[in-house]
Parts: structure tokens; C-alpha cells; sequence
């Protein structure tokens, strides 16, 4: 699953503008998105033509058409020298069928109910955020709340706009849903469940996954008597949906997130996810298909471009490492691709040729996460090439037994928890993983999750910080460059050295894990150039 968050016990189509010079034509079978070489447009769509396919659209900012194409038309219009790479649209679905609720569960009960005293201070629910204090965020809160100049896009499964400790810093007029649900996959199975409005398109203040919403809540709960605060509680948050309701991020509306983003004007992006359905993109691993092959490609090629086109924009680009507990810079084997349609994994030997879409796509900056301890997590990725930064992510498992107080608890739509069974019929929690909070007004709940989901949010809010304070007007705005957050953030962060012995053993639930970290104490391969610190970012000299 391309989410990269867990439950907190766990270790483990917008249009976009027509670029084909001819009228497109009605689609001939499945559509494909086909990126061809740079000023090799002309070519590719004889290319598609050649092939039997139908051009019907595309998008000359990152060079691909659309196309529509049976029987052997991937392979055939792949061998051109002028394409680049081929991937299917899986993104787009329809159904008339909007009975129902199709909500995915991704919570479970704790065994023990930890308990916390209310917060004599900050926000009601502020004792519990360890995470905050790690990196000096309540202290950043009071000085540098962030500015309401500053935009920051979620690029997620959507974000809960209504929710009382989200919704005084949602933008509800900027934010846009770019994934239309589909109730079932290409095998008839159950995918995002039956739609919940008319035309299968969620409302852009929706999240019936509630990652999204978990997100935009540690970066920017606003400090408002309600539950907890975000890092950078004063700036906006913008949903540019690109998931689907079963957490599934396809490449076609993650080109349309990333696009998007850059032509209003945000400033942040947060990506906690990759790009489906494969964990490890390849370019041509002997283990798959022609297609396969294609399909690849085409991620690593379109979300480049994409990424680019947003830096160049002036996007900060921040992502979440991974869940895997794999070394980056040394991967053995991905048994999690395809992970779409259900099914279809096989078992791969993989290397360092293949890589994490968008975590180790050039121009990101990708965040590992950390337990309470300050220990990487046991679930996080690592690598001295691939970890920018480290961030508060939760570890359940870092002490004795599993709580679930050592995750990252952050804002849950309530309509998801009561789906998931984690609030009964009155609306109490059913376990210690699900928190509400009636201080204010309606009461609003809460929920904690391990990943490495949680940490690039918490690398976001920095940023957002820097931007506050160092940003210049705009479009729309404020504006910093990529470069300069980028060097900023470095600049900012606590330097934190590899453990010692340096292969690291992490025991629980009777099993023994070892991770060796690599580099040394101001760039290594667990915590990169160090943990984000709000505090620093907020009072340190350019």
C-alpha cells in the first residue's frame, strides 16, 4: 500500500491542457499516458498512431500525451525511440452506484490505556505532544506561528476541512480533489467501496481515509483552545487530493497534484506516499514484463518532470522516506510490486538502481522518522544517499512493550473512527489510540500513527516556518526559493550521530532486527543532516 503511515501499534482526473496538434479523438480502448523524449511530441503521437491508439489529450509541461490503445499497443508504441515511457491511467473511475460509506480502517485497539494529564498550558491536548517538544515547536508556536501568506499543500488522500481543530487554516476555495473513487479494480474486487456522492468525486474538505487529514493537522492545527497545535499553527492548508479513499496514489493525479500546486502558488508540499502500484521502480529489471518495464519508467520520468516544474515554481518539495525498514542504498528485494491490482506482487531481487517515486526523486527532501527515545523508528527507511532529514514519526515499540502513546497523535475525522469501530455509538473511544477532546464547542477527535507520514509533516511545518520568516512577496504571497528552505532546514537541524555500535539492534516482538547506519554526525544514513528543530527555525539567522 503506497500510505506510508501504520496504526500505532504496527513495527512493520483534472483536465490538463491538450497538447496533441491535431483535434483529439473519441479513446479507441484504456488510456495511457506516453512521455516522449524532450521536442519528440510530433513523433510520439505518430508513434501512437503507428500503434493502433488514439491521442486524446496530454500536457506539454511534462511532455506526454494522452492515448488510448489496445491489445499490444504499450509494447508497440514503448519501442519507439521518441517515448520514453508508457504507464496506464488508473486513476479515473466512475460509478453510479454512490450508496454507502466505503471508508478504510487503519486503526486498532491498545491493550493499555495510558494515561495523560490535561495540559496546564497550550492546548488542551499539548501534554501528549511529545512530538512537539522534541523539536522545539511549542517553544516556535509563540514566536513564529507561521504567516497566513504562506500555502501548504497536502498531496494526500484529502484533508477533513470541517474538522474544529483543522478547519480556521483550511483553504477551502484553493483546494481541489484530483481522484475520482472507484468502488472496484480491474478484477471486480472491492477498491475504494461504494461512492459516497454523485459522479464518485469527494467534496475537497473530505478525507474518508484519514491520513491526509492526520497530516495537515501536525503541520497546521491552528492554536485555537482545541485540541493540539501544528507545527506552524497560523499558515494555510491547501488539499490537493491525489489519493484514493483505499490509499492507493496513482501517477496521473499525482502529476495533476504536483502541477497544480505550482501554478497557485504554494509553497510547501507535503508527499507522504508513493507512487503506486511499485514500492521499487525499475527501469529494467529482468524479473518483469516489457510493460512493466514501461510503466516504470514512466513514473520515474513523469514525477520528475513534475517535481521539477514545481521547484522551478518556487514548491518546497518534502517526502516521506518509507515504512519498509530497508536500506535505500542497498536493496535486496521488493515484495510489495505490483501492489495493484490485488494480487499481482511477485518477489523481485531488486539494487540500487531502482528507486522509492518520489522519496529518491532528484530536488526532494525525504525525512526518516523517530521515536520518543529519539532512536530511529524501527519501521524507517534509511540510507546515506536517500535521508535528507529526521523528523518525530512514532515508534509504539520504542521501550518496553508496545503503547500507544509513543506515536504521533494528530487530528482524525470523526466519520472514519466511528466507520473503523474505534468510537462507539456514543462517540467514546474504544481504545488508547483515539482521543476526544469537548473543550471547546463540538467535541473533536484525535488519533496517534506510527510512520514516516507522520515525520515529513513535522519537516513541512519547518519549512513553512522558514518561508514566514524569510519568504518575500509573491505570487499571491510569499515566496523562498527550494535551494534556500533547503539549506535552511539543514542549516536549522540538531546534528544527531549514528548509534554506537553502529549496527543498531532492535528487538520486539520476539524478533531481532539490525540496521547499520552509515556517515557521519552531520549527514548519515539514519538521521541524514539532522532532527528538524521549529525552535532554531524560528529564531536563527539566515
Amino acid at each position: 500500500m503506497a500510505l506510508a503511515a501504520m496504526a500505532a501499534f504496527t513495527a512493520c482526473s483534472a483536465s490538463t491542457p491538450a497538447t496533441a496538434p491535431r483535434k483529439p479523438a473519441a479513446p479507441t480502448g484504456p488510456e495511457y499516458l506516453v512521455f516522449y523524449a524532450q521536442g519528440q511530441q510530433r513523433q510520439a503521437q505518430e508513434a501512437v498512431e503507428r500503434a493502433g491508439g488514439t491521442t486524446v489529450g496530454g500536457d506539454a509541461r511534462l511532455g506526454y500525451l494522452m492515448a488510448s490503445g489496445s491489445g499490444g499497443f504499450v509494447e508497440q508504441v514503448g519501442a519507439d525511440r521518441a517515448v520514453v515511457g508508457v504507464s496506464p491511467d488508473r486513476s479515473i473511475g466512475f460509478a453510479t452506484n454512490h450508496a454507502g460509506a466505503g471508508v478504510t480502517a487503519r486503526s486498532a485497539a491498545f491493550p493499555d490505556a495510558g494515561s495523560f494529564t490535561r495540559s496546564r498550558s497550550g492546548e488542551p491536548l499539548a501534554g501528549r505532544q511529545w512530538d512537539m517538544r522534541m523539536i522545539g515547536a511549542d517553544r516556535a508556536n509563540a514566536k513564529v506561528p507561521g504567516s497566513r501568506q504562506v500555502l501548504v499543500g497536502v498531496i494526500d488522500t484529502g484533508v477533513d476541512g470541517k474538522h474544529p481543530d483543522i478547519a480556521p487554516n483550511f483553504n477551502r476555495e484553493l483546494s481541489r480533489n484530483f481522484v475520482t473513487d472507484k468502488p472496484k479494480d480491474e478484477d471486480g474486487d472491492t477498491l475504494d467501496g461504494p461512492c459516497e456522492v454523485s459522479g464518485c468525486k469527494d467534496p475537497v474538505d473530505e478525507d474518508d481515509d484519514g491520513h491526509g487529514t492526520h497530516v495537515a493537522s501536525t503541520i497546521a492545527s491552528p492554536i485555537n483552545g482545541i485540541g493540539i497545535a501544528g507545527v506552524a499553527p497560523n499558515v494555510q492548508i491547501v488539499n490537493i487530493r491525489a489519493g484514493q479513499d483505499s490509499g492507493y496514489f496513482f501517477l496521473k493525479p499525482s502529476l495533476d497534484a504536483l502541477t497544480y500546486a505550482a501554478d497557485i502558488g504554494v509553497d510547501v508540499v507535503n508527499m507522504s506516499y508513493y507512487v503506486d502500484p511499485w514500492l521499487f521502480n525499475c527501469t529494467a529489471n529482468p524479473a518483469d514484463t516489457k510493460k512493466q518495464q514501461l510503466e516504470q519508467q514512466a513514473i520515474i520520468t513523469g514525477m520528475q518532470r513534475a517535481l521539477d516544474y514545481a521547484r522551478q515554481h518556487n514548491v518546497t518539495l518534502i517526502s516521506a522516506l518509507g515504512n519498509e525498514s530497508v536500506d535505500l542504498g542497498n536493496p535486496k528485494v521488493d515484495k510489495e510490486s505490483p501492489g495493484y491490482p490485488a494480487g499481482e506482487k511477485k518477489v523481485r531481487r531488486i539494487d540500487n538502481s531502482c528507486i522509492d517515486v518520489p522519496a529518491e526523486s532528484n530536488g526532494v527532501i525525504s525525512v526518516s522518522a523517530l521515536g520518543p527515545s529519539g532512536r530511529k523508528a524501527i519501521y524507517s527507511d534509511y540510507g546515506t544517499e536517500q535521508t535528507d532529514l529526521a523528523a518525530p514519526g512514532g515508534d509504539a515499540v520504542d521501550g518496553e512493550g508496545a503503547k500507544a502513546t509513543r506515536s504521533i497523535l494528530a487530528a482524525a475525522p470523526e466519520r472514519v473512527l466511528r466507520a473503523a469501530g474505534r468510537i462507539d455509538a456514543k462517540g467514546e473511544p474504544k481504545g488508547a489510540d483515539v482521543v476526544k477532546d469537548c473543550t471547546a464547542g463540538p467535541c473533536s477527535y484525535y488519533q496517534y500513527l506510527d510512520g514516516t507520514s507522520m515525520a515529513a509533516p513535522h519537516a513541512t511545518g519547518v519549512a513553512a516556518i522558514l518561508v514566514s520568516r524569510f519568504g518575500k512577496p509573491g505570487k499571491g504571497g510569499l515566496e523562498l526559493s527550494p535551494a534556500t528552505v533547503e539549506d535552511l532546514l539543514y542549516k536549522t537541524a540538531t546534528p544527531k550521530a549514528c548509534p554506537t555500535p553502529r549496527q543498531y539492534v532492535y528487538k520486539t516482538y520476539g524478533q531481532t532486527v539490525t540496521q547499520e547506519c552509515q556517515g557521519d554526525t552531520a549527514d548519515n544514513g539514519f538521521y541524514g543532516h539532522g532532527v528538524v528543530d521549529a525552535w532554531k527555525a524560528a529564531t536563527a539567522e539566515p
